[in-house]
């Protein structure tokens, strides 16, 4: 017989913002750079992903014969201010959430700002540790994007 059990729905918002050292171009190629093949966790493992860079197109992580998890759809997508996603994230079970990068040009450094909003049956261990993991994946980008823009 099924066990039921009450959940309660959780709600999570995590938000930064602030200068990149490099141009907005920059900055937004090194942001696609790293939410796809350059992908990692905090602890530097590789977790490389796929962004499929267009409206409608897939964001997931491919383990290779047809495996892999499925995180988000690019919900919009306006070089090289805005992008968009809206999906499941790493979550694998009921949750939404939308994750957003705007950037603009701001006397010659570019100013990102994110937003990841999500509301669900979301764990205690996602609640804790996915604003490291998201504040270790805004540094790479700033690291990379300003090591590009020197050169």
């Amino acid at each position: 017989m099924a066990e039921q059990k009450k959940s309660e729905i959780q709600t999570i918002e995590i938000l930064r913002d602030e200068l990149i050292a490099a141009p907005i171009e920059i900055v937004f190629e090194s942001l696609l750079e790293q939410l796809g093949p350059n992908m990692e966790k905090p602890d530097g493992s590789k977790t490389p992903m796929k962004l499929e860079a267009w409206p409608g197109g897939r964001w997931f992580r491919d383990l290779g014969d047809e495996n892999g998890h499925y995180w988000a759809s690019v919900q919009a997508i306006k070089r090289p201010t805005l992008l968009e996603f809206n999906g499941p994230l790493f979550m694998s079970y009921a949750a939404a959430n939308n994750v957003q990068y705007r950037l603009s040009e701001e006397g010659g450094k570019t100013r990102l700002t994110f937003a990841h909003r999500g509301m669900g049956l979301i764990l205690p261990e996602h609640l804790e540790g996915v604003t490291r993991g998201w504040g270790y994946l805004y540094d790479q980008v700033r690291e990379r994007a300003e090591r590009h823009g020197k050169h």
